[in-house]
């Protein structure tokens, strides 16, 4: 679900960072809400499908590298999460014309941001698959 839900967002944000210029039409404001959604969807399911389910894992449990790992990325994947949902609060409601001559650097930071994200989420899953490759062996 994490990796579909991120390839969601990713697809929606080079979308909607394509429409350049920005303007109030009703086709950008939608993209800009669709792209909303699928980024909180998104940022959601890291805590919950893995993060928490390794954290669940008893402390002897083959997953215990990939568990440490998460523990010790958490909080710059938590930095990650907390410019995301600035941007969301930024843009969400109604669009000023201010609000949108600033929204392709706010998309540049932010794609900064969910490129970091994507480079700690990729190293857990690592791990991750790492302990299913030998634990199917």
């Amino acid at each position: 679900k994490l990796l579909t839900a991120r390839q969601e967002s990713l697809v929606l944000y080079h979308k909607l960072a394509a429409m350049k210029p920005f303007t109030l039409t009703d086709p950008a404001r939608h993209r800009l809400r669709r792209f909303q959604q699928a980024l909180v969807d998104y940022l959601a399911l890291g805590p919950f499908e893995v993060y928490q389910a390794l954290e669940e894992q008893p402390a002897d449990s083959p997953y215990h590298q990939a568990r440490e790992l998460a523990r010790q990325l958490y909080t710059r994947i938590a930095c990650t999460t907390q410019a995301a949902l600035a941007f969301h609060d930024r843009y969400d409601g109604d669009l000023s014309e201010p609000a949108l001559a600033q929204l392709d650097q706010a998309l540049s930071q932010l794609g900064e941001s969910l490129a970091t994200r994507i480079e700690l989420e990729d190293r857990i899953l690592a791990a991750v698959n790492k302990t299913q490759t030998r634990i199917a062996a």
